[in-house]
């Protein structure tokens, strides 16, 4: 007969359970923005205008449809760069593998109450890169090309008005948006925000049960850009 476990083993296995948990909770936050001091090791190898992709984010508020549910989506950039008063001012490369639905801090950033277990998260990643949706085999990178960007000061914050053009899902419309920003520790914190519909860049809005369950087609992008200055 298996021998019981002493207290000593069952120490041992509360201690790795407790571990695991919170490396989990961990990976799901992305890393914390640069503390007071010194620029960061990173922050110094990255050329003059350069996105870090470590820091940067991007979060998407999706809402629902009949009786379906909100959602918070996080995702990652592969790369780019934003020069305020260049010649070409900018490229954001977002890497559309890398989104995932509802994690602890993309419902939070975009104000979607509750929490949702590992098994819901991958189901609605799943729907939501699947191909019916982003179809992020055919279609792995987003960008966002700017074509002009203009800074201007209001109500005492530093503002810069963008003009460009996003390509998602193979499709490229016009995208003019306004981001407020700050310097950092040797960076341009860069935060803004614009809306969307899926159905204009060819994409069908997720649906199921006859169209009972479903998320909306307007869609809030919020970015928050860390940029080497």
């Amino acid at each position: 007969m298996a021998r019981p476990f002493s207290l000593a083993s069952r120490l041992g296995v509360a201690a790795a359970v407790v571990l695991l948990a919170a490396n989990w909770s961990a990976a799901q936050l992305p890393p914390p923005p640069p503390t007071p001091g010194a620029v960061p090791p990173r922050a110094q190898r990255l050329k003059n205008g350069e996105i870090d992709t470590d820091l940067s984010r991007v979060y998407v508020f999706v809402d629902k449809t009949g009786f379906g549910h909100q959602h918070g989506v996080v995702g990652r950039l592969k790369g780019g760069y934003i020069r305020v008063g260049a010649d070409a001012p900018g490229k954001l490369l977002f890497d559309m593998a890398s989104f995932r639905a509802d994690t602890r801090d993309a419902r939070r950033r975009v104000g979607v109450e509750g929490a949702t277990n590992r098994q819901e998260q991958d189901d609605v990643t799943a729907n939501m890169q699947g191909e019916a949706v982003l179809d992020v085999a055919h279609f792995p990178t987003a960008f966002y090309v700017i074509n002009t960007i203009r800074r201007y000061d209001e109500g005492g914050l530093k503002q810069f008005a963008l003009e460009g053009n996003f390509t998602l899902h193979g499709v490229t419309q016009p995208l003019n948006l306004t981001a407020t920003a700050e310097h950092e520790q040797g960076y341009l914190h860069l935060k803004g925000q614009f809306r969307l519909k899926q159905t204009e860049y060819g994409i069908r809005p997720f649906r199921k049960a006859l169209g009972a369950v479903g998320v909306a087609d307007a869609l809030t992008v919020y970015g928050d850009l860390w940029i080497k200055q």
